[in-house]
């Protein structure tokens, strides 16, 4: 993907993650939410029949975006392994107001 200055710098970083992870679902903390973007928002939507939205926009195209909270989220991926799917979840490591990247990845399961 594109690291144009048009993305934010919250998409930027998810897109550096996601090209080290491109056949990896990579659920994005948010806040109390693991976030999915893209064609991996498009993929969890279908397996863990939750609602497909968007968040925003990105270089001026709505971002597709799907969503768990993080307490529920052991329940939604093992139901993403069982169906063969690989995840990453990037969680948010230092202090979000001097760090230069927000997230890191934590954990990838397979």
């Amino acid at each position: 993907m594109n690291l144009e200055k048009s993305h934010t710098p919250m998409m930027q970083q998810y897109f550096r993650i996601k090209a080290q992870h491109p056949d990896t679902l990579v659920f994005y903390r948010m806040g109390d939410f693991y976030e999915l973007f893209y064609d991996d928002a498009k993929k969890a939507a279908q397996l863990l029949n939750i609602t497909l939205t968007s968040r925003g926009s990105s270089n001026g195209e709505p971002i597709p975006m799907a969503g768990i909270p993080h307490h529920a989220a052991e329940n939604y991926i093992a139901k993403i392994l069982r169906a063969g799917e690989s995840v990453a979840l990037c969680e948010q490591i230092g202090d979000p107001a001097t760090a230069k990247d927000l997230l890191n990845v934590k954990w990838f399961v397979s």
